[in-house]
């Protein structure tokens, strides 16, 4: 085994990712506070490649330098829109046929090995760093999803919370849909179902 250089890797072009399918996870962000956290949750939605952030409430966009400092550029390829209303928001995805999946810690959590290919498109709920989806938002959602945990503190960062939730869905709806693990190229093109 050896680490491939940045050369090596095979990385789509802007113009080629624009092209290419996204997976169908739409994420809106309630009130995070933290441009870090934000600028890390683009990167992470690039990497997943999912369809949209929806930025709500004091939630900052790419118009603050540090959040593009953070992301690396990815503000650029990820799709987003900014939405004063996180109900409103939440609202519209339902009306074009998403599952509303909160991740936040619940009484009833869904494990992301349950959702069926029924569920997708998903709008997935990210909350405050503090206090996590609010109750509102809650009650629009049809699941729960919460990442396992063995120790004492029982939250995780909400940028670190995205990242194992988003490839967990990319994975399921993957499987379900028998697509591959991993983009590739073949005769120097984009395998667009990966």
């Amino acid at each position: 085994m050896r680490k491939l250089k940045r050369e090596e890797m095979a990385r789509p072009s802007a113009e080629e990712l624009a092209a290419m399918p996204r997976h169908p996870v739409t994420v809106v962000l309630e009130n995070i506070r933290s441009i870090h956290n934000v600028g890390s949750i683009f990167r992470t939605a690039d990497a997943a490649r999912i369809e949209r952030l929806v930025l709500t409430g004091i939630t900052g966009t790419p118009a603050h330098r540090k959040l593009r400092k953070t992301s690396l550029g990815a503000e650029e390829t990820v799709p987003w829109q900014h939405d004063d209303d996180a109900g409103a928001a939440v609202r519209r995805q339902q009306a074009r046929g998403r599952t509303v999946v909160a991740l936040e810690v619940t009484d009833s959590p869904t494990d992301v090995d349950e959702l069926t290919l029924d569920a997708f498109p998903v709008c997935l709920l990210l909350g405050n760093e503090l206090e996590g989806v609010s109750e509102s938002l809650l009650q629009e959602a049809d699941h729960a999803l919460s990442i396992p945990q063995f120790g004492r503190k029982q939250s995780l960062n909400v940028s670190v919370a995205f990242g194992i939730a988003a490839f967990d869905l990319v994975r399921r709806y993957r499987r379900l849909r028998g697509l591959p693990k991993r983009l590739t190229v073949e005769r120097g093109t984009w395998n667009v179902e990966g």
